[in-house]
């Protein structure tokens, strides 16, 4: 009887609980790197471009939270039943990033409409791609007539996230990107920003949400609370992000 009952004992103990065992997961945007990592030092993170991380979870991939640096993702996985309710927690803005070493040869969006230019975006379906390009649409219409010809700088890189931009653009191997500006604060030695016109800015908002099945439902609301709450707008705040 008692070994019966150790054995059944056992079994329990290896069924999924609350808790599930284990670190706490957390997909997110690549640009949420180092403040969730501060903020969580235990947490197990996945950073990378928004969809790829969307991607992957639509694929089968476990985690507990995903974070995106756009509302495409997180609603596209609740309306499929991915995660839950998602929640806005974090706002951010553009700015063109070019080397410290430019001297002058890239002073604002007009330096972008010469074809001799190279200039490394975000890739199309990555948020930071995704809001470059709408800059730019934005940016040729108030110059050129409708159905005109925008000239463009030569692309010579296009990014899976925002800190593939970043890399490329420190290191010299293009005249400017297009990046977060809350990115530029761990490569200011090597990178310097120009500000966007505030009209050409899109809507950058940031969401987070836990995934339906996870098995560390506590731990995951707890971060979700941790970086909605007090502590973790303050945190944003400090990096450069905006509150909602």
């Amino acid at each position: 009887m008692r070994r019966a009952a150790a054995l059944a004992w056992a079994a329990l103990l290896l069924l999924p609980g609350c808790s599930g065992g284990g670190k706490l997961r957390v997909d997110a945007a690549s640009s949420l790197t180092e403040v969730f990592q501060e903020l969580e030092p235990k947490a197990e993170f996945d950073f990378a471009g928004s969809g790829e991380l969307a991607f992957q979870i639509e694929q089968g991939k476990k985690t507990d939270v995903f974070a995106s640096a756009s509302p495409k993702y997180p609603d596209r996985l609740y309306r499929d039943g991915l995660v839950e309710k998602p929640r806005v927690f974090a706002t951010n803005s553009l700015v063109l990033l070019v080397p410290r070493g430019n001297h002058g040869r890239v002073t604002g969006l007009g330096s972008l409409m010469r074809p001799s230019m190279k200039l490394v975006l975000g890739a199309k379906g990555v948020p930071v791609g995704d809001y470059t390009r709408q800059i730019l649409d934005r940016f040729c219409h108030t110059i050129f007539k409708p159905g005109g010809t925008c000239p463009r700088a030569r692309i010579v890189s296009e990014e899976q996230d925002v800190k593939g931009v970043v890399a490329k653009v420190a290191l010299g191997e293009a005249d400017a990107g297009f990046a977060y500006s809350t990115d530029v604060r761990p490569v200011a030695g090597k990178v310097r920003a120009i500000r966007i016109p505030g009209y050409l800015q899109p809507t950058v908002k940031y969401e987070l949400a836990v995934a339906r099945g996870t098995r560390h439902r506590r731990e995951a609301e707890r971060f979700v609370t941790l970086v909605t709450g007090p502590r973790g707008r303050e945190a944003l705040c400090r990096a450069g992000f905006g509150l909602p």
